[in-house]
């Protein structure tokens, strides 16, 4: 079984988001699974960093990164040409991402040389993600990716909650799955001690630390997160909320706003993108992780921090939610500023609770998240579709 994965961006662009391990990761299993992988991708973020116009073997995934053309719509020539000429070769064509130059042009080949194809929307096309999107944005939804969608063997959901919300705006779906991210975790070389993390991030020996990792964007809900950690300090004078993540959308100036007008300047501390081994530590030296999110399709910060045993509080609109809360693995709250608040002193002020929910958790990512498991799922998925040819007439 031959398959073309094309993604705009790729290990190890890691400011680019969860995806950027997830979808290596699934590659990467699907390898050890005995499928045949090659991803065509982008030198977005990477320029200088990788090889382009060649095969680089990564874990035994098959990858070609090519010269960035044009970073708006994220298109290389050099791909669109290699995609031309090679896309006959392969089983079925797996497209992560919408709105970029990778799904359409992903999409119209596979469908030009009568190929399956599986789109990955990845969240993008949940509610809160396209109440924000730009005129254009959505000129281009109605334009060309309608038919890309519609004309897919399958749209590939990472949890139920994103697979309803894509339903709910009424976009095209002729069949579906639902497979969650794998997760697989990172072997720290060296797990910072006490007195190294809060030396390196300058965090006093006292502080309490709440966890706010991902991008700085406004969808995570820092609306909610600023104004509630404010009344944490209140009753927690020594609570620290360190944020640790990249500012990828220039929203930092926002969150800096909203933490002058609470009044709470000396009580946040900004980390900046963090990977490898300092990630790890951090999660190991917090106390709580949160996440208000308004919409995520999936959250692998959560699970992350789940699986160091970090108790978590995150809202109904992240994607795993309703698996976290019938585990016991995590506190899932409306996106309410006193619920957030509420939630956030009970695990400070009750160690037992704490323990017991860092415990559930990481029973709850060994079952849920298995590498090996999820890639054997994906690839009977994928037989299905080349074998039944199962896709929508072009």
């Amino acid at each position: 079984m031959k398959i073309l994965h094309i993604v705009s961006s790729y290990w190890p662009a890691f400011e680019r988001g969860g995806p950027i391990v997830s979808v290596h990761l699934l590659n990467k299993w699907l390898v050890k699974g005995g499928v045949d992988v090659t991803v065509y991708t982008t030198n977005i973020d990477l320029e200088g960093k990788v090889e382009t116009n060649k095969e680089t073997i990564l874990d035994g995934v098959k990858v070609w990164y090519f010269p960035i053309t044009w970073r708006g719509w994220q298109y290389s020539s050099a791909l669109y040409f290699k995609l031309k000429e090679t896309i006959k070769g392969f089983d079925l064509i797996h497209i992560t991402s919408v709105f970029l130059a990778a799904s359409t042009l992903g999409a119209y080949y596979a469908r030009k040389f009568k190929k399956s194809y599986v789109i990955s929307p990845r969240g993008s096309l949940m509610r809160e993600p396209l109440c924000n999107k730009s005129f254009k944005k959505r000129f281009y939804l109605s334009l060309i990716e309608k038919r890309n969608l519609k004309n897919a063997s399958a749209i590939h959901f990472t949890t139920e909650a994103e697979k309803n919300d894509y339903i709910a705006q009424n976009l095209p779906l002729e069949n579906s799955f639902v497979i969650p991210n794998a997760f697989e975790p990172e072997m720290p070389k060296h797990v910072l001690s006490r007195e190294e993390f809060r030396k390196k991030f300058g965090i006093a020996d006292e502080d309490r630390i709440v966890l706010f990792l991902g991008r700085l964007s406004w969808k995570k809900g820092f609306d909610t997160l600023i104004p509630a950690f404010a009344k944490v300090v209140q009753a927690i004078p020594e609570a620290t909320l360190l944020i640790v993540g990249n500012d990828d959308e220039g929203y930092k100036k926002e969150i800096e706003r909203l933490i002058e007008k609470h009044g709470i300047r000396e009580r946040v501390k900004f980390a900046g993108a963090v990977f490898g081994s300092d990630k790890f530590s951090i999660y190991e030296n917090s106390d709580v992780f949160v996440l208000p999110s308004y919409s995520e399709n999936f959250g692998m910060a959560v699970v992350e921090a789940i699986y160091a045993g970090l108790p978590i509080i995150i809202t109904k609109g992240v994607g795993i939610a309703p698996s976290v809360e019938s585990q016991g693995a995590g506190i899932v709250i409306e996106k309410n500023e006193d619920e957030l608040t509420v939630s956030i002193l009970k695990i400070l002020q009750n160690k037992q609770l704490a323990k017991k929910i860092g415990e559930n958790g990481q029973r709850y990512v060994e079952k849920e998240f298995d590498p090996k498991e999820i890639a054997k799922r994906l690839i009977k998925i994928y037989q299905k579709f080349i074998k039944t040819n199962l896709s929508p007439s072009y």
